[in-house]
């Protein structure tokens, strides 16, 4: 039994769209001319599983998280096969939050949680900060 499925179709140039149960999940442009590159796919599905992984371990510690977003930048490799080879995700959190707790959170998410970090080679390099704002 397959955990994902997905379907993908060819719509024509270079868009592919994107299906997984009856949700359209994305389009993609390998040329990256209208919507995001397989790879900025890669670099967007990164950034959100570890946002998910750090709001979930935040509010299951019982901290007073009211916001989350994150930036990720990314570097690719000059050559075929153009693969990620550092990526940098600063975090950007509203709430009196410790910041321990993000620490151990980012952490946690990182070396034990983040299903699409594991997924990727194991020479990507992957930097991350974080900045607390209290809400207004």
């Amino acid at each position: 039994m397959s955990d994902i499925q997905a379907d993908l179709t060819w719509e024509g140039g270079t868009i592919v769209s994107c299906r997984t149960g009856g949700a359209a999940v994305t389009t993609l442009d390998w040329d990256n001319g209208t919507a995001a590159s397989p790879v900025q796919a890669l670099a967007f599905a990164l950034a959100g599983c570890m946002l998910s992984d750090v709001v979930v371990i935040l509010e299951k510690g019982r901290q007073p998280l009211r916001g989350l977003s994150a930036r990720v930048k990314a570097d690719r490799a000059e050559k075929p096969p153009r693969r990620l080879l550092r990526v940098d995700i600063r975090f950007a959190i509203t709430g009196v939050v410790a910041p321990d707790k993000v620490e151990r959170a980012i952490a946690l998410s990182r070396e034990t949680y983040c299903s699409v970090w594991h997924s990727m080679a194991p020479d990507t390099a992957l930097t991350t900060s974080f900045d607390i704002g209290t809400p207004a």
